[in-house]
């Protein structure tokens, strides 16, 4: 039998923070979180992607005077995916709220993403009404939506953000699935088609930079444009085998003398560029193909302070560079 639906304001959420040198973020985060949501049922799970500044001292700090606050600190920095995938695995509560570390999502926006919650969704993306952020990324997001959605047809919640609002269960189910190309925003629509999006308000970064660039966007969207669709593989592939007729006829043409040597050349060269443009295509498809093999997990745990899985630390003994190690097996801290 099915459990009967209950949306987050009933049940509690936890608030998942994915953070990499944040530390002039973490206590004002915190504060704006607790003072809008506070009176919820609430927990605040930090994930440290493997910060080099003081970011996890800052993270310490309040675990140790908010019971409410939990965290995760990595050995090394894994990327973005794998911080809220780590934040997703271990939320206790049945609810999951993603809010990023630099506060350009007003946590008070959260309220129409509960409220939508609560009519019934497993999931609810915030999309920018009045984004604050440069102009090129925000040329490379609406392009990225565009070719996306609209030319290769990948479903993808419209406008979609990291600010969102998911269903516990759903977003360990996606974490589990350790796809290849995890890619969250296009996994969601295979498990359930009970999504939508709100708007909500969006403000300019007051603290630090911003750690995602245009390299990290670019490869993104193209392991979703690989790794979701087959329509640009099968384009490819179609081009390829048309290019290399072309060039066949060519070769046959300038053999007959019914096209010159420069005429000749150009088009070769012209084929050979397309065919090039093929190749990396299929190159970056076979790096896909290879990430679903065998390989380590997405992410390793240095230190938290509550019970890990065995699987997701890299070490089972105390870290003598660190204040404290989870003991698995006791579920209590060990000191270094």
């Amino acid at each position: 039998m099915t459990a009967a639906f209950t949306g987050p304001a009933e049940s509690g959420l936890t608030v998942v923070i994915p953070c990499f040198n944040e530390v002039e973020n973490i206590e004002p985060s915190y504060r704006e979180i607790t003072n809008e949501l506070g009176h919820y049922p609430l927990e605040l799970l930090y994930v440290d992607d493997g910060s080099t500044d003081g970011t996890l001292a800052e993270i310490r700090a309040l675990a140790a005077a908010d019971p409410r606050v939990r965290y995760l600190s990595f050995t090394r920095n894994f990327g973005f995916e794998a911080a809220f995938s780590a934040g997703y695995r271990y939320a206790s509560k049945p609810w999951i709220l993603h809010v990023d570390a630099d506060q350009q999502f007003p946590a008070a926006e959260a309220e129409k993403l509960i409220e939508a919650a609560g009519r019934g969704n497993d999931a609810v993306f915030g999309v920018r009404t009045n984004r604050q952020d440069p102009l090129l990324r925000r040329w490379g997001t609406a392009a990225f939506h565009f070719l996306g959605r609209r030319v290769l047809r990948i479903e993808i919640p419209p406008g979609a953000t990291a600010f969102r609002l998911v269903r516990a269960e759903l977003a360990r189910k996606i974490v589990d699935l350790r796809l290849g190309t995890p890619y969250f925003l296009a996994t969601v629509p295979r498990l359930t088609s009970r999504y939508t999006c709100v708007q909500v308000a969006h403000r300019a970064r007051e603290r630090g930079e911003s750690k995602v660039g245009f390299g990290f966007l670019a490869s993104h969207a193209i392991e979703l444009f690989v790794g979701f669709t087959r329509r640009l593989t099968t384009a490819a592939s179609a081009t390829a085998l048309f290019a290399g007729g072309l060039g066949v006829l060519a070769t046959g043409a300038a053999a007959l003398g019914v096209l010159g040597a420069g005429a000749t050349a150009a088009l070769l060269f012209a084929l050979l560029s397309v065919l090039l443009v093929v190749l990396s295509l299929t190159v970056r498809y076979l790096v896909v193909v290879g990430a679903g093999q065998a390989r380590p997990r997405q992410f390793y745990v240095r230190e938290a302070n509550f019970a890990v899985d065995a699987d997701d630390r890299l070490f089972t003994t105390a870290d003598p560079a660190g204040p404290r190690l989870i003991d698995v097996q006791l579920g209590k801290g060990v000191s270094a």
